[in-house]
Order: C-alpha cells, then sequence, then structure tokens
C-alpha cells in the first residue's frame, strides 16, 4: 500500500492525514485498490516552538496508525502558515484551494465555505463545478477566532469546553466588543462585575464572534449550502450563534479541524501521476 500526506501546520495544531494512493490495478490486494483515495489515518499536535518536529511527530503517528512506513509515502502537500518549517520535500497549496477542496469533498453541493481556526477566519465561495470564484479574510485581529473564544473562557475562569454547553442555557445576551480581544476582554470583566450571569456573557462572546463572521459572508453573498470547517466548527456555542446571525442552515463535517489537510492531501492525490518517491 501507498499513501499520499496531507498536512496543515496551523499556529495552534498540526494536522496530518493519509490518504490511501495505491491505484495499481496488478497489486495483489484488490481491497488496496477500492480504498483509492480513502483516508488511511489522520494525527493532530500541538505545533509550539517546534513546528518541524511536530511536523515529524504527526508523520510518524500518523504512519503507525496506517501501519506504513515513510517509504510508503508517494508525496506530501502541504499547507498553513510557518510552511518554511517542514523537513520534507513537498508541493505548497493555499489555504484557501485546500479548504475548498475538502468543503466540496465534504459536501459536492457546498457554494460557501467557513473556515474558523485559532487567529484567522476566512470564507470561500464557489461556482457549481466547486471551483473557488471569490474569498474574504478576516485578518485584522483573533476576535473573530478561536484565540478570542480562548481568551473570554479565561475571564469567565471556566474551561473552553464549557464555554458552549454554558451559552446554550442562557435567554438573552449581554453586549460585548468583538473588534478586538483587548476590549472584548475588558467588556466581559465589566459584566462579571455587574455580575452578569455567565451564561449571558458567553453567549454574548459566540454573537459577537458570529456577528464578525456573518458580515464577512455577506461580502461574498450568503449562498447555501454553507459548510464551516477549522477547530471552531466544533463549537457548539458559536455554531449555534452563527446559524442564528446568518439565517441559514451551516453544515459541519465529521472532522472539521482536518480540512487544511484533507484538503492538501485531495490535491496531492489528484496531482500525483508518477510512482517515483519522494527522497525522505
Amino acid at each position: 500500500m501507498t499513501a499520499t500526506v496531507g498536512f496543515d501546520i496551523g499556529t495552534q495544531n498540526t494536522k496530518i492525514i493519509l490518504l490511501n494512493n495505491n491505484n495499481n490495478n496488478d497489486d495483489d490486494d484488490n481491497d488496496n485498490v477500492d480504498n483509492y483515495g480513502k483516508v488511511l489515518a489522520h494525527a493532530q499536535i500541538f505545533s509550539g516552538f517546534d513546528p518541524a518536529q511536530a511536523l515529524k511527530d504527526a508523520v510518524a503517528q500518523a504512519l503507525k496508525t496506517a501501519n506504513l512506513s515513510q517509504t510508503d509515502i508517494t508525496s506530501f502537500t502541504a499547507t498553513g502558515s510557518t510552511l518554511e518549517t517542514y523537513p520534507y520535500p513537498v508541493t505548497n497549496v493555499s489555504i484557501m484551494s485546500a479548504i475548498t477542496k475538502a468543503g466540496t469533498h465534504w459536501f459536492p453541493n457546498a457554494k460557501t465555505i467557513i473556515e474558523v481556526g485559532a487567529e484567522e477566519a476566512r470564507a470561500v465561495k464557489c461556482d457549481e463545478r466547486g471551483v473557488m470564484i471569490d474569498f474574504v479574510v478576516n485578518e485584522r485581529c483573533a476576535a473573530g477566532a478561536g484565540a478570542f473564544i480562548e481568551a473570554m473562557a479565561r475571564a469567565l475562569e471556566i474551561k473552553i469546553q464549557d464555554m458552549g454547553p454554558l451559552a446554550l442555557t442562557a435567554e438573552r445576551a449581554s453586549s460585548i466588543n468583538a473588534a478586538c480581544v483587548i476590549f472584548g476582554e475588558s467588556d466581559v470583566v465589566s459584566l462579571i462585575h455587574k455580575q452578569e450571569p455567565k451564561s449571558e456573557i458567553a453567549r454574548a462572546v459566540y454573537d459577537a464572534m458570529a456577528d464578525r463572521i456573518s458580515a464577512m459572508v455577506h461580502r461574498i453573498g450568503v449562498n447555501p449550502q454553507i459548510v464551516i470547517v477549522g477547530g471552531v466548527a466544533k463549537d457548539v456555542g458559536f455554531l449555534t450563534s452563527l446559524k442564528r446571525k446568518l439565517g441559514v442552515d451551516v453544515l459541519t463535517p465529521e472532522f472539521p479541524e482536518y480540512a487544511g489537510a484533507l484538503g492538501a492531501a485531495l490535491i496531492g492525490l489528484s496531482k500525483n501521476k508518477t510512482k517515483e518517491r519522494p527522497k525522505i
């Protein structure tokens, strides 16, 4: 069996996807041929201060899960940040291309794909063929990304995984500033001093984030089907607020945090036309 590797080096985590790249009909294992393009393994490791080592560890973990060795890898395709740190011979693809490929792979009728990660948020508009025709990026401040939720959870002195369920219990939302993490945290502290319920503050955090993301999406048009990927897509509090702000349903794949890695792997799979193995 051979594999194509896609990886996404995020500012917080490094994600790896291994896809079956064995399309040789003469192979003795017919299951490998039937499962061409299927996910063999995935891994996620904290990027930390040494993204290159994190990438090596993630690759090793995924290979162990798939019961493969590095000599079974036919290609590496990379996306994400700090791409200059990778220790493998790779092909680079933009994060926009990667999330478009993954989003339309999971949901072939997707027209809008939103990605909300730790530091940035972005949205892509697709045509009928699943080709990106427009995009928008929120990179002014991390207030529209996962770092905002983490900062507000610290201010509220609750675990980040408890923020979403807590927000769902609120009947109303307080008002906070989502233009900046610092201003938002200051507003949260003020609300705490006013003894506002934590549930209402938590909902305010998500509503403020959803306001920013929905405004960003409106710049390219609200075009269903809408798919959300990235680690924040798993946060029920944010997802609920975003659906409420957009006024339409939002689809979420099973492993939204792997969108960049999957998209990179799928692009690598489609480009890998030779049998030459990379030198590792």
